[in-house]
């Protein structure tokens, strides 16, 4: 089979077997794997330092075409989202662990439900920053994870605003009718004390790759007093005691899609967490993520930008690199 590698600074495809059926996994023939761009093309940077080859992708969905002994909830032929590296990859073939399988309802488009590891992280950010009903909350950062946290956001019945440096990317967000977008943080500050009254908003979530110690500060200015703070985005965590102090803000940091994720007794070998401990677990997250796609809380599909054949990979990420204009979102690979 087919697979997707970071090596040297450059994407590659390599030849691999087709994994071994084991016990509490499932097999899964891919049909299409979103790129999470802003990590992916930090990982092909990374490589430039490391002999072995890194395997890239986390989000998928296929076919069903085998299932361990332990697995209950899918079966052979079933449509289903996977998610969560190393198991799952830009690959033809995944052996993925029970917990980060879901099925996919018929009416859900297998492209869209490919990106419910993306879906998964986006959930896990809003559950996070603790908003209630009716709440304002500042996304900044409007790549494909930006844009999933603000249609969740809306669908919740949040009052979204959102900010990024590039206008492109705020006006898809506002031609979707998802709260108001701007690339100029001055307007962004009239918009709060409009809202708001001058009170500021209850959360802001940084989805962002690289961003400065100067964005988080500011950040610290657009909330409301004992507002929250909430790093999604891979960047430098430095901050002014002063500024935090003045509204007693919380800064907090979201990781991946839930809890379970990186814990190998939830994750490889299957062993759930009871629902009256851990609610919302990455597992609950991916189906609650397939859920607002199958009744239309969700559109991405009006995101979808760039899409290629795996085969096509390694100059499929070279033109990734060369984006400049941030023009890629929803970007596919086909199997």
């Amino acid at each position: 089979m087919k697979a997707v590698v970071a090596h040297a600074g450059e994407a590659d495809v390599l030849e691999l077997a087709v994994p071994e059926l084991r016990d509490n996994s499932v097999l899964v023939k891919t049909h299409y794997s979103a790129v999470s761009t802003g990590t992916e093309l930090m990982l092909l940077g990374q490589s430039r330092h490391k002999a072995e080859p890194v395997y890239l992708g986390y989000s998928a969905a296929g076919e069903v075409v085998a299932v361990g002994a332990g697995v209950k909830h899918v079966g052979v032929g079933d449509r289903v989202a996977c998610y969560g590296s190393p198991y799952v990859r830009h690959a033809e073939y995944l052996l993925v662990p029970k917990q980060l399988v879901v099925p996919i309802p018929a009416q859900v488009d297998l492209r869209e439900a490919a990106f419910v590891g993306l879906g998964a992280i986006a959930i896990h950010a809003l559950r996070q920053a603790d908003l209630h009903f009716g709440e304002h909350v500042v996304i900044v950062g409007l790549g494909i994870l930006g844009q999933i946290i603000a249609q969740v956001a809306h669908a919740a019945a949040f009052n979204v605003l959102a900010h990024d440096i590039l206008r492109d990317r705020c006006r898809v967000l506002q031609d979707m009718g998802i709260g108001r977008a701007s690339h100029a943080k001055e307007e962004l500050a009239q918009m709060i004390d409009e809202l708001t009254d001058g009170e500021g908003v209850d959360a802001v979530i940084l989805s962002t790759q690289g961003g400065d110690e100067a964005l988080l500060n500011q950040a610290f200015k657009w909330v409301r007093d004992r507002g929250s703070v909430l790093i999604v985005g891979d960047m430098n965590v430095a901050f002014s005691r002063e500024l935090m102090y003045e509204k007693e803000a919380r800064v907090l940091i979201s990781r991946a899609g839930g809890p379970g994720r990186y814990d190998e007794r939830y994750e490889r070998d299957g062993h759930a967490y009871p629902i009256g401990y851990v609610r919302w677990t990455e597992h609950r997250n991916m189906y609650e993520f397939i859920r607002l796609l199958a009744t239309n809380r969700v559109h991405l599909a009006p995101l979808f930008t760039h899409r290629a054949p795996v085969e096509e990979a390694p100059q499929f990420y070279r033109s990734l690199i060369r984006d400049e204009r941030g023009t890629a979102l929803g970007v596919i690979i086909e199997y």
